[in-house]
């Protein structure tokens, strides 16, 4: 392994000399010198070099330790004084022998590039390898907020440059993992693909792996620098993926197998001639989970979800059990794509489901809006009552509703009305959105605008100020966009609210809607306003009702009635209270609907009802309608056919003692 030797404040060596080719520029004036550092890194440093006093010696490890010819360690004048990290002065000691793990460990508890050149510096052999590994650093924790560049003062910082000329000098003793790591910090920096340092690194690279020689990470790290400058189209890559594919997956470290995740995830066109390569890397990464960090659990459910790897559910369920430990570990960012991927596949897990709840009570009014609304989508989409995250995100919402975006406050707020539930703060949090929707009604885009006026409507928050704009012939025309038709799901919501200011609302006198934008149905195939009844259900119910009236004569069942709603059974009685048969349309005093109520109809794993439903039930009502709920989880307790006549009786006919068939 090449080794490079440093000395604290190398900068202020009287002269400059390189191991090799560079040795020759020892006699040259200073000027020579900065120009001949300004041809190896000009084409990616991307800010000028200032000539000026730059005095450093590199020797080989087999060479003789040097002293700097200025042993007073003075800071020339306009120079920056990078800060000292305490207790260093160990390494500088007895360097040769200290673990290299104490090296890594303090590496990466430096939060700034000053600190790790500073670092650096304070050592008087440090390895190939720890030197790149120095240099990533720096440009992990370098790079401003925003900003894909280093600072001005890092680039022109004599170490820095110092350590990229003898990357540049030393590529056929470098080691495999000093090699591949180098490159990859380097492309973090963005760097002109052209410069003469990239181009040396990825002609060594090569050169390795067509010999062979590259190691199973090497080769990771390889492909994914590929990847980054030249994209999945590369001949290279395909060389590399052969390759990989010929190694025994047991040689693979956890950090490995994620990479190699991330890797294919990036060429997602070609995950049909890798599919079997997948199933392999999905069936041993079973044996790896409990060793992945956070970071590498979301990154590989969220290659999963790329790469459409629904056969890996057993993989995604493991997760599932692992990440639950790891919530408060998670970035948001990473949180985020948890969320995401189990709302692809469809888990839900009551464990994770109770830690999620927790770090969302605890952190809400910190979390990023972002993750707040995919906490949220990840509720609504599995249709998860969770009480503690809906109060807290409502809490959120009334104390920094400015953080949220439109889109983002339609994700925040959808899932109260889907869940059908008002949290304690309710008349805040309405008055808090009215207040952005007032300030900010023309940024919500219209379909994002009216699914949440809609969801409002579901929870019995009637958006009454804001129907006379969305029945207007100019939202309906924005509504519509470039396309020759509306949309059925938002022809349906717009009929519902209208129906909603006709049943709930008799004091608002405002613009109606047209009947060309009315539909017939809220029952539709694809997505609908009602929840299609569950057909065994029915069945055990039409069997006890066959037996209560004495005929399928007296109930019908899948009635579309006037107002777009669709009746699971109707039944019609007389003035006397006699059951008349369903074809009979003449002398009918009373429409009993019953709502045979399957498991979809109601929040998971819970006895609430789904929003779309309450509203249906209560129009129903306000229509007249004796509405008599039979919900699943009552039947599943009925033993015996006799028993479900009896409790079918109880319910039709407790409030009509007169009721004769």
């Amino acid at each position: 392994m090449a080794l490079i030797t440093l000395r604290r404040n190398l900068c202020h060596l009287s002269d400059f000399r390189i191991h090799g080719a560079l040795a020759a520029m020892k006699t040259q004036p200073v000027n020579h010198v900065h120009k001949a550092v300004k041809e190896h890194l000009c084409p990616w440093v991307f800010c000028s070099l200032q000539p000026g006093p730059f005095r450093v010696r590199f020797h080989h490890a087999c060479c003789k330790r040097f002293h700097s010819e200025n042993g007073n360690d003075i800071h020339p004048v306009g120079e920056p004084v990078f800060p000292q990290v305490p207790d260093w002065d160990s390494f500088e000691q007895n360097l040769t022998n200290m673990d290299e793990q104490i090296f890594y460990r303090r590496l990466n508890n430096l939060t700034s590039s000053e600190e790790v050149l500073s670092f650096i510096s304070s050592l008087q052999t440090l390895s190939d390898t720890m030197a790149a590994e120095a240099l990533q650093r720096i440009c992990e924790v370098g790079k401003k907020d925003g900003d894909q560049k280093l600072p001005k003062e890092i680039l022109e910082n004599h170490m820095f440059q110092a350590l990229c000329i003898q990357f540049e000098q030393e590529l056929s003793t470098l080691s495999n993992t000093s090699l591949v790591t180098a490159l990859h910090a380097l492309i973090l920096l963005c760097v002109d693909p052209q410069s003469s340092l990239l181009l040396n690194l990825m002609a060594e690279c090569k050169h390795r792996l067509t010999r062979g020689s590259l190691e199973v990470h090497s080769l990771c790290v390889f492909a994914e620098c590929l990847l980054q400058l030249q994209g999945p189209g590369c001949a290279t890559l395909d060389q590399i993926m052969y390759q990989l594919q010929g190694e025994r997956l047991e040689e693979f470290t956890p950090e490995d197998i994620v990479a190699l995740y991330r890797i294919l995830q990036t060429c997602a066109e070609k995950v049909d001639q890798h599919q079997m390569f997948l199933n392999k890397i999905n069936n041993f990464s079973l044996s790896i989970v409990s060793n992945l960090s956070p970071k590498s659990m979301s990154q590989m459910l969220n290659a999963l979800v790329v790469l459409d790897q629904t056969q890996a559910l057993p993989l995604v369920i493991k997760l599932g059990k692992y990440v639950v430990r790891h919530i408060p570990r998670f970035t948001d960012e990473e949180l985020g794509k948890v969320l995401e991927a189990f709302v692809y596949f469809g888990h839900h897990d009551r464990f994770f489901l109770t830690s999620l709840e927790q770090h969302v009570a605890s952190f809400s009014l910190t979390l990023d809006p972002e993750v707040i609304s995919k906490v949220m989508g990840y509720c609504s989409r599995k249709q998860i009552l969770s009480k503690p995250i809906l109060n807290a995100v409502a809490e959120t919402f009334v104390c920094h509703s400015e953080k949220f975006s439109p889109s983002q406050i339609s994700e925040l707020i959808e899932p109260f009305g889907k869940l059908n539930y008002l949290p304690p703060n309710a008349s805040a949090l309405f008055r808090k959105l009215e207040y952005e929707l007032c300030a900010h009604f023309n940024s919500f885009p219209p379909k994002t605008l009216l699914k949440l006026l809609h969801s409002c409507s579901l929870i019995e928050c009637h958006p009454v100020n804001f129907m006379a704009k969305i029945f207007s012939p100019y939202f309906l025309q924005r509504l519509q966009g470039d396309e020759l038709y509306l949309d059925r799901l938002s022809l349906a919501r717009l009929t519902q609210l209208f129906l909603t200011s006709i049943l709930e609302c008799p004091f608002y006198k405002g613009p109606k809607l047209l009947p060309k934008y009315q539909v017939k149905s809220f029952l539709t195939p694809c997505r609908s306003l009602e929840t299609p009844m569950d057909f065994q259900l029915f069945k055990s119910v039409m069997i006890g009702l066959i037996d209560l009236l004495g005929a399928r004569l007296y109930f019908a069942s899948k009635v579309l009635t006037p107002y777009y709603y669709t009746i699971d059974v109707e039944i019609k009685l007389d003035e006397e209270g006699f059951v008349l048969p369903f074809t009979f349309d003449e002398d009918i005093y009373k429409r009993v609907a019953l709502c045979i109520d399957g498991p979809k109809r109601f929040c998971l794993n819970s006895k609430h009802l789904l929003g779309k439903e309450a509203i249906k039930q209560r129009h129903l009502h306000l229509l007249g309608y004796q509405v008599v709920q039979i919900p699943y989880y009552e039947i599943e307790m009925l033993k015996s056919r006799l028993e479900l006549v009896e409790y079918l009786q109880r319910k039709l006919f407790s409030q009509n003692s007169g009721v004769r068939w």
